[in-house]
């Protein structure tokens, strides 16, 4: 059978043990009545360009979206909107001579104009936000913002080489399909429970996921929930971190579900994601997860040290999609702290042009 220790390994020999828009439609008739709020969002577009040029003169920043591509035509130099022709004293796209600009075009210029101003303060204020967590935490580079989620998540399917005999299981996978420049921070197990990692990830607005194992969680449920508070999204990592395929299907069952019935019991949902100990499963840890609600089974393509970077690919890079992997450690097991920990791998991911997104909106 297939899919037994799979995932266990990454291709420099890490392993899990060692440490684990849309443009606005503007209505094509009477589109000289609203020329002026086109101009409205070109300039706010260049307000927009000039802020966030202004706000990420930080160690790194990211490229503002033109406005200009997703410009509607104006009509043709003498025409109107249906096709009309325009007086001959009229100037292009504006309203003929004697004809005043209808009040709803006015209140519609208003609205559209103090929404865009709205969105480029916010947007301001996030990335100026962004750029003085990075000096705080002491970040060589301000991580890059990902883009907007996609409207629909695209399709999981099992990765090559790891199907087992059983069909319509949960998907195991180490990439997302996606072709944006993103990553996915996941970090597993629960043995640290570092106060600092939770202020730092806050400050920096990075999103993350956590697999967590009831036996180290249960020291300290209130630390996890503070994670979820944030919006971080908690999964299922069994109870005791067992070898699964070393488990009867009774047993497995009872490692994966009952964690399942814990996580929800004290954190009011029950998970879809599963990543087994180690990477290591068979079919019946499938077949077992599937039957408690487990949709998904994210494995991971890289993985994080305070001092290394460790990778599954034979070209020791990242991908657009890649889950990174990391784990709950301190200095007693690390080399560092989770904040060095956290320094160390959004350098890797942001000097290679990389943001970080949240799993759950593309899985």
């Amino acid at each position: 059978m297939k899919g037994t220790g799979v995932g266990g390994v990454g291709a420099a020999g890490g392993t899990e043990g060692a440490g684990e828009a849309g443009r606005a439609r503007v209505t094509r008739a009477g589109a000289g009545r609203r020329t002026g709020v086109v101009r409205a969002r070109i300039a706010l577009a260049a307000v927009l360009t000039v802020a966030l040029a202004s706000a990420c003169s930080g160690p790194s920043s990211s490229d503002a979206d033109g406005a200009a591509a997703n410009r509607p035509a104006e009509p043709a130099h003498g025409k109107q909107a249906h096709g009309k022709p325009a007086p001959a004293n009229a100037a292009p796209g504006k309203p003929a001579q004697g004809q005043p600009k209808a009040a709803g075009a006015r209140a519609g210029e208003k609205g559209t104009a103090g929404a865009l101003a709205a969105y480029v303060e916010r947007v301001r204020k996030s990335q100026a936000a962004r750029v003085a967590a990075a000096k705080k935490w002491g970040l060589a580079k301000t991580p890059l913002p990902a883009p907007p989620p996609p409207t629909v998540k695209p399709k999981i399917n099992t990765r090559k080489g790891f199907e087992t005999d059983g069909e319509g299981l949960p998907p195991v996978f180490t990439t997302v399909p996606t072709k944006e420049k993103i990553v996915f921070l996941t970090i597993d197990d629960g043995a640290e429970k570092d106060p600092e990692l939770l202020r730092m990830m806050s400050d920096l607005q990075i999103p993350y996921s956590a697999f967590l194992s009831d036996y180290l969680v249960k020291e300290d449920y209130g630390y996890f929930k503070k994670m979820q508070d944030s919006g971080v999204s908690l999964h299922n990592h069994t109870l005791n971190h067992r070898y699964m395929p070393g488990l009867s299907y009774a047993q497995q069952k009872h490692e994966i579900c009952d964690q399942q019935a814990n996580l929800e019991k004290r954190y009011g949902k029950r998970p879809p994601l599963f990543r087994p100990p180690y990477g290591n499963y068979n079919e019946d840890t499938l077949r077992a997860a599937q039957s408690c609600g487990v949709k998904a089974v994210p494995l991971w393509a890289a993985e994080a040290f305070p001092d290394r970077m460790e990778w599954r690919e034979w070209d020791r890079d990242l991908h657009p999609g890649d889950i990174v992997l990391t784990h709950f450690r301190g200095k007693e097991d690390w080399k560092g702290t989770m904040p060095d920990m956290i320094r160390r791998v959004m350098k890797t991911i942001t000097d290679k042009g990389y943001a970080v997104a949240k799993l759950e909106d593309y899985v």
